[in-house]
């Protein structure tokens, strides 16, 4: 059993270093400190990783929704504004302007109407493909050096985690 120090005694999380001892609060124990939950650390993670992706992307003019769709249409051309508002967890209005700056840009077309049903196909264009060349391995750089603080043999067990938990909340 962890021998704990009064709240009043103890450092705040942000002075406590991991070699400290920064276990997560098991829930539904509420933590003294919010900083100690597990959801607080992710949600601090995946803004560190939107950070990092959001700077480097600035470089090719380009946001991390529409990267996300450009990415998806490589490996799916065609799909539907609501299948790329599923794909990049953003509403399908909000895809709807990523998807007209694209098209602005010359990044990805869509036809103005279609003879099947009311959802337009979007491709990306070869401007669209150039462009996620060179966006991908600034993304794909930043990847790396995240996972690269995870010991390696951990990694495995860590996206199964993440996974598991994401399924828990029926996702």
């Amino acid at each position: 059993m962890e021998d704990r120090k009064p709240a009043e005694h103890r450092k705040p999380a942000q002075e406590r270093t991991a070699a400290e001892g920064r276990a997560p609060v098991q829930p539904p124990h509420p933590a003294q400190d919010i900083t100690e939950h597990v959801g607080y650390r992710l949600k601090r993670s995946a803004a560190a990783l939107r950070g990092a992706m959001d700077k480097a992307l600035r470089e090719y003019g380009l946001t991390v929704p529409q990267y996300s769709c450009l990415e998806l249409l490589d490996h799916q051309p065609g799909l539907s504004n609501a299948e790329l508002a599923r794909g990049t967890f953003v509403t399908r209005q909000s895809m709807n302007v990523v998807l007209r700056g694209l098209q602005d840009a010359e990044l990805v077309s869509r036809p103005r109407t279609t003879d099947h049903g009311r959802a337009l196909p979007a491709h990306l264009t070869d401007a669209g493909r150039d462009r996620l060349e060179l966006a991908r391995d600034a993304v794909y750089a930043i990847e790396r050096r995240m996972v690269a603080a995870v010991p390696q043999q951990r990694l495995t067990a860590l996206l199964a985690d993440l996974d598991r938990m994401t399924e828990a909340l029926g996702d």
